[in-house]
């Protein structure tokens, strides 16, 4: 039988649902992760999840930051790494910064709310996250935010 996911409310004091990241959290400004807010978060999660990625870099789904094992708190501080961090595209741990090299593209916040906490290795990927989470998945939700660099 399936288990029934709710959703995650998503927002950030820094940007608006589809609106714009501001250079601060990018290879333009400080590079730092933007600040995160969480509600609904069910009752009984063990712990939280991320998943920061860019569907239209130029060679595929581009990952900016996994991080599982989060404390099932209500919010992501700015510059912070809240649980264990995984391989980003970039091939390292941590918030790697939005630079996209032309046009705007879409920079997506992933949370889950997990039912346990996971067994995974520090240098993981977003795939060995995805396989771990399953059966596990809570409750979850998105934010997106847009960020073209200027010329």
């Amino acid at each position: 039988m399936k288990r029934e996911t709710s959703e995650l409310k998503i927002s950030s004091k820094a940007f608006d649902n589809e609106g714009q990241l501001p250079s601060k959290y990018t290879c333009d400004g400080d590079g730092i992760n933007p600040p995160l807010h969480i509600e609904n978060i069910p009752e009984g999660a063990k712990t939280l999840a991320l998943i920061a990625e860019d569907p239209d870099a130029p060679n595929g789904v581009y990952e900016h930051w996994i991080v599982w094992n989060i404390d099932p708190v209500v919010s992501i501080d700015e510059g912070s790494n809240p649980g264990v961090s995984g391989d980003n595209s970039a091939g390292k741990s941590g918030y790697h910064p939005p630079c996209p090299p032309s046009g705007s593209h879409r920079y997506y916040f992933h949370l889950y709310a997990l039912n346990a906490p996971l067994n995974l290795r520090p240098d993981s990927r977003k795939k060995d996250l995805e396989t771990a989470m399953e059966g596990h998945i809570m409750a979850k939700g998105s934010i997106m935010a847009h960020y073209e660099r200027k010329k």
